[in-house]
């Protein structure tokens, strides 16, 4: 009988906007929630008399399908927090649950999550005060981040800050700019040592010190224009680690600038770069000399020793004092002392239909059937984003559409229980009929 078909359609429709009114009163307790994708439900008609013209219809009614708009990216918010981190664009972070901690990766569920307020517990362990621990790769001790797996979890650990930490940066490379004195290497000159001490950083952080000296080559008559210079490593008990000749210029166009360096022992002069190798006690060291011809490295001119510029990389050993996070996810540490050492990278997850991954809590996301497997992507490359510090990700509620759904909803229901009434009330004039 077609009325109580009436009957089940007004059913219908009270549960399809009640299921309405659940989604939206989420939305609308979560519009102040980072991260939170809001929840859309949509009708659908079911059907039971689909012949045209027919004598009778019976209502089919309507089915309610929610569904969490995950691709949706709400707008970023600055913060104070340099580990406050979200993404520009598309991909996720991945993330585990802080009970998982200890378990080997095997056993280990991965989550993702668009955004999250990181802080080191007191294990130094990077989490979000609702359990979130932030994975990533670690970084050999060169900064360089080692080859790894990108569609499973191998290689991710737990990122860790120790906020008392110290570190040092070896010295491998210095900058000589000198100005040796042109009257020296002229006949009859007193042939004086020219002495030059620069400090370098060891391996342990210690204090070290090239002992440089130039000596000029004194002629019988006219002027040599040459140098020998020598290098000696404190680390090694002052050994001699580089003996070379050296010839400046004495043309107009390029007078006083190097026109050759003869090796007499130790590592080659590389004339592209005008760089000595060394072998320090710490391992190679690249001493920079100038290339031939350029009036920015060692020159001889006029009748002053003069230590123009010395500049060198390293550092002593230093205090944590900062930890950010750049645009390619790479987790940078910054000390005292000026040096910046990188400690992980923080690769970006990203699913072929992000709308199919299963929903959880604290507004994090897992893998499931309809939304394909992962795959780990350097941020920034292939579809994914840029990740950024100082930031959350906004709520996507955007509470005036969601309060006019709401009046919407409340009188669609209204009238689906006005149908039921009306229903009911003709049932009872059926009723009627007998008395």
């Amino acid at each position: 009988m077609t009325i109580s078909s009436s009957l089940s359609a007004g059913v219908a429709g009270l549960n399809a906007n009640a299921t309405r009114l659940a989604s939206i009163s989420d939305n609308i307790a979560n519009s102040s929630t980072f991260g939170y994708k809001r929840a859309s439900t949509d009708f659908t008609s079911m059907v039971i008399t689909s012949s045209r013209n027919a004598g009778s219809y019976s209502a089919g009614g309507v089915r309610a399908t929610t569904t969490r708009l995950i691709e949706e990216r709400g707008d970023l918010v600055g913060t104070g927090n340099a580990l406050d981190i979200a993404i520009a664009g598309r991909g996720m972070l991945p993330v585990i649950q802080d009970v998982s901690l200890g378990n080997a990766t095997s056993d280990t569920a991965l989550f993702m999550t668009r955004t999250g307020s990181f802080r080191t517990d007191a294990e130094g362990v990077l989490k979000t005060d609702s359990g979130l621990v932030l994975m990533g790769w670690p970084a050999d001790a060169d900064g360089s981040i080692p080859s790894l797996p990108r569609d499973t979890m191998t290689g991710l650990v737990p990122i860790v800050i120790n906020t008392n930490q110290t570190a040092g940066d070896p010295t491998t490379a210095i900058t000589l700019g000198v100005n040796l004195p042109a009257t020296q290497t002229v006949a009859g000159s007193s042939a004086t040592p020219q002495p030059l001490a620069v400090e370098y950083f060891g391996n342990l952080g210690t204090s070290e010190s090239l002992q440089v000296t130039f000596t000029p080559i004194v002629p019988a008559v006219g002027s040599s224009n040459q140098w020998t210079m020598q290098v000696r490593d404190s680390a090694s008990a002052n050994a001699l680690i580089g003996e070379y000749t050296l010839t400046f210029d004495a043309s107009r166009g390029a007078g006083g600038t190097l026109a050759s360096v003869t090796v007499v022992s130790g590592g080659v002069y590389n004339a592209a770069d005008g760089t000595l190798d060394l072998t320090v006690a710490g391992g190679p060291m690249s001493l920079g000399v100038g290339r031939l011809g350029d009036p920015n490295g060692l020159t001889q001119l006029s009748d002053n020793f003069a230590p123009v510029s010395i500049t060198k990389n390293g550092s002593p050993v230093g205090n944590l004092t900062n930890v950010e996070v750049d645009e390619k996810g790479f987790v940078n540490a910054t000390y005292d002392t000026g040096f910046t050492r990188r400690l992980y990278q923080i690769p970006l997850v990203d699913v072929p239909n992000p709308n199919g991954l299963l929903s959880m809590s604290n507004q994090t996301y897992q893998v499931s059937p309809e939304s394909g497997s992962f795959f780990l992507w350097d941020a920034g490359s292939g579809p994914t984003g840029s990740v950024q510090g100082y930031s959350r990700e906004g709520s996507k509620t955007d509470v005036a559409a969601e309060l006019t759904a709401l009046i919407q909803t409340q009188r669609a229901y209204s009238s689906n229980a006005k149908v039921i009434q009306t229903v009911d009330e003709m049932l009872q004039e059926t009723t009627n009929i007998k008395r």
